[in-house]
């Protein structure tokens, strides 16, 4: 199908899977600094060193031919315990990489919250306490105070359900907390967060405003009447329990019992946005719990299909079924939307040309995009422009259309860097 105008061509990184230098420039701690090592013993202090490095990745994507890039801008950076005024080295390194991205005549798309948590307010209660909205707020406003004039796209808060569920419901992410059915408050203040955010954000100049979830189509099991409840309450937990209040301004009503809504709250979350940002990895499978098991749902293989090295299966028709729902649900209420995550990881820690030869990565990426240019979105974003430290997984999974030696901090471009340059080069 044909390209709507001014698509975006983009890739996407997160501030702590790429920029290190966790000492320096009066970066304070995250929670994901206490929640490493991971896997291998594996920290993100280092990374790929982008905090030094950028210079030389903007000049990777300048010739890649993108048209924008997402990152995220580290919070603990700008402000180290997360409240007062903003840390001026901090604002500096993020002033210099937009700058680059423009004269290279790549639009900044930066999200503000990719799960790096200031140590401080974690333990001031973090998503569970209602505080740190109004410091989430604040944050915006200080970032877009400096940056509005530049960036093209802003995202508040990247995938606020991985937040509440894997970093406050079962504990696989920092905070690394199980309080399962406990953590609901946290995706309100999260939902909460984006509103006043949004807010800011206009404010202090930014032009257009979105948000950026992950979504999943839930499939049950089987047919039976049990397996089809716990498909459906886990769609309720991942796929709308963020964009129905963003979008309509209501709750699904199952949830509200567990969320400690305040009058008002509701009108914040649904401020108007400017795009939708869906990022789409794979569906879930669904069969029903027992009585007394602590969840109504387990989450079970999707074995018929190819798997990623994370052991993900690679469904195209999941993404095409993720943007049709999203259509049928919210109509006319549903914004221009943006893939701002696709991607997918597979091995190849080495550079022989056997290793670089990544077709899988190409034959994932070109079906996904397909999908999703079929589906009429106005940009596509891969995940990721280079090899990154993969949260619990650490290194041991790489993305990258660039590999990274950790070592040397050597970059060299796959196979499907080059494919994908060719891709933007024949239809821009």
């Amino acid at each position: 199908m044909p390209l709507p105008d001014e698509f975006l061509w983009g890739v996407s990184t997160s501030a702590f899977q790429i920029e290190g230098a966790f000492t320096e420039g009066g970066r304070g701690p995250s929670v994901w600094d206490r929640f490493s090592p991971v896997r291998d013993d594996d920290t993100g202090e280092v990374a790929c060193d982008h905090y030094h490095r950028y210079a030389d990745d903007i000049a990777l994507m300048k010739d890649l031919g993108v048209g924008a890039y997402r990152f995220s801008v580290a919070w603990p950076r700008v402000q180290p315990t997360g409240k007062g005024p903003a840390n001026a080295e901090g604002l500096d390194f993020y002033d210099r990489l937009v700058d680059g991205l423009v004269e290279a005549g790549i639009d900044p798309v930066a999200t503000l919250y990719h799960w790096d948590t200031p140590l401080e307010l974690e333990d001031e209660g973090g998503w569970l306490g209602r505080d740190i909205t109004e410091r989430f707020a604040e944050y915006a406003a200080l970032v877009a105070d400096r940056l509005a004039d530049r960036v093209k796209l802003w995202i508040p808060i990247n995938e606020p359900v991985v937040v509440t569920l894997s970093g406050y419901a079962i504990g696989e992410h920092a905070p690394g907390k199980s309080l399962l059915f406990g953590s609901l408050p946290a995706a309100h203040h999260l939902n909460l967060a984006h509103g006043l955010a949004v807010q800011a954000l206009r404010a202090n100049g930014a032009d257009a405003v979105g948000t950026a979830n992950n979504h999943s189509p839930a499939w049950p099991e089987s047919d039976s009447p049990e397996d089809r409840f716990a498909a459906g309450f886990y769609d309720t937990i991942h796929n709308r329990l963020f964009a129905d209040p963003q979008l309509t301004g209501a709750y699904p009503e199952e949830a509200t019992p567990f969320l400690p809504i305040v009058d008002g709250d509701l009108e914040k979350i649904a401020a108007p946005l400017d795009f939708y940002g869906v990022n789409y990895y794979n569906p879930t499978r669904l069969r029903a719990t027992g009585e007394g098991e602590p969840l109504p749902f387990e989450r079970i293989d999707i074995d018929e299909y190819p798997k990623t090295g994370f052991g993900w299966p690679v469904v195209p028709a999941g993404l095409t079924e993720v943007l049709t729902s999203l259509r049928e649900r919210y109509g006319d209420r549903l914004p221009p939307v943006y893939i701002t995550e696709s991607g997918c990881s597979y091995p190849g820690e080495g550079t022989s040309p056997e290793e670089l030869a990544d077709q899988e990565r190409i034959d994932y990426l070109d079906a996904h995009l397909r999908a999703a240019r079929e589906a009429g979105v106005r940009g596509y974003f891969v995940w990721s422009i280079m090899d990154n430290f993969e949260w619990d997984a650490g290194y041991s999974q790489r993305f990258g259309l660039v590999h990274v030696d950790y070592k040397t901090q050597e970059r060299t471009p796959r196979d499907s860097y080059r494919w994908y340059r060719d891709v933007i080069a024949r239809e821009s």
